[in-house]
Formats: C-alpha cells, structure tokens, sequence
C-alpha cells in the first residue's frame, strides 16, 4: 500500500479543485480519472466541497480525494466523514494540525517561513504545503528553506502552471505541484470536460518527461 505522498510524488501534480455546485462532482472525477490524475485537492472554499468529496470518494474508490483550505477542526471532521483522505490547511494552525495527527489524518499545512516549517518539523510532518508560491518567493525560497530542513519535502501551490512546473518539479525536495490550470473554474462551470481531461492528460505527460 503505497503512502499518500508516494501517490503525490508518482503524480507530480495534484489538481486543485473548487466546486460551485455538486452536479460537477462526478463528470470532473471521470475526466481527472481518465487524463490519468485519479486525484484531487477539493477545496472548503463552497458549500458544495463535502458532498462533491463524498461523491467522488464513494463513486471513484480508487481516487485519493482530499479537502483543501481547511480551516477549523469542524471542517477536518466533515471532510474525514465524506471521505477525504488527506487535508491541506493554507497556513500553519497548530490546532488544525495536532488534531488531525491525533485522529491520524494525513495533514499538509501551508508553511512559507523557517519558523513554520520548523513547527512542523517539530511535530514530525515531513510533508508541507508551500503556499501561495509564485508570491511567496517561488522556487528560490524553497531551495533557501530546503538546505536546513533536509528531511521536509514541499508541495508548491498557487501561480503554478505548465509554463513554470519544470521549475518546480527538477528540484529534488518538491514532492508534487498543486495546480489549478487544468481544473479552472470556468471550464467546470461550463461542462468542459473532455478540455479537463485533456490538459489533465498533458500535465502527466509533462511531469513524467521532467522527472523521466
């Protein structure tokens, strides 16, 4: 049984997802599965991410469905019941994380400081969220970040697409790239699928060729 971040590592990217509405749970889930990315980041950001999480989870039992921008324990709880399999908090919240470590859910809190990243070094996470990215010093301040922290791996996200993921990705401390590229809103809103799966289909193909 492979861990969740072998899963993120084997995928290079992780898509990260906001549903407006749950009708766009499922066709979304199929077109990810089929671009083959059976993964998604779904974010607490609507009313719709606990349903969509629960359908997705129970409709595509192989995917590793996982909630985003978690930011109260009320929501680790709703995302663990629907099915989430992991949870991805923007910055570090102590209580977000020795909660989750207690109930022994696969947390990844956002740390963009060594100070935070010592926190969670402290905890023995050797996986942190690196976010909003692209602003907060990109592939650089990782590297700076990554020199003393040499057991911590990173998941970049936020200002990241195909343009700049060879940037990220050749860098042997990033695990994966959250991205929303090929998920964006609008496609979703507009039932764009088969153009999801597409774009999902290339940035496997592109994370492949950069790791080879």
């Amino acid at each position: 049984m492979k861990t969740i971040a072998e899963q993120f590592y084997e995928y290079g990217v992780v898509p990260v997802v906001v549903l407006e509405e749950t009708k766009d749970a499922l066709p979304l889930a199929k077109a990810l599965v089929e671009g083959g990315l059976p993964c998604a980041e779904v974010t607490f950001r609507t009313e719709a991410a606990e349903e969509s999480i629960r359908l997705m989870s129970e409709k595509y039992p192989e995917m590793l469905v996982g909630a985003g921008t978690v930011l109260t324990t009320k929501q680790v709880d709703r995302a663990a019941a629907a099915g989430a399999k992991f949870i991805v908090s923007p910055g570090f919240d102590p209580e977000i994380v020795d909660y989750c470590l207690e109930k022994k859910i696969p947390v990844f809190p956002g740390c963009i400081t060594p100070s935070e990243v010592a926190q969670a070094v402290k905890r023995g996470l050797e996986v942190v969220k690196f976010f909003p990215a692209e602003q907060a010093g990109g592939v650089a301040m990782i590297k700076a970040m990554a020199a003393p922290y040499t057991m911590v791996k990173f998941m970049p996200t936020g200002g990241i697409s195909a343009k700049n993921l060879k940037d990220y990705l050749s860098f042997g401390k990033i695990l994966c790239c959250g991205g929303s590229w090929m998920v964006k809103g609008d496609m979703i809103r507009n039932g764009e699928f088969d153009k999801i799966r597409e774009l999902t289909k290339e940035a496997v193909e592109l994370a492949a060729s950069i790791r080879g």
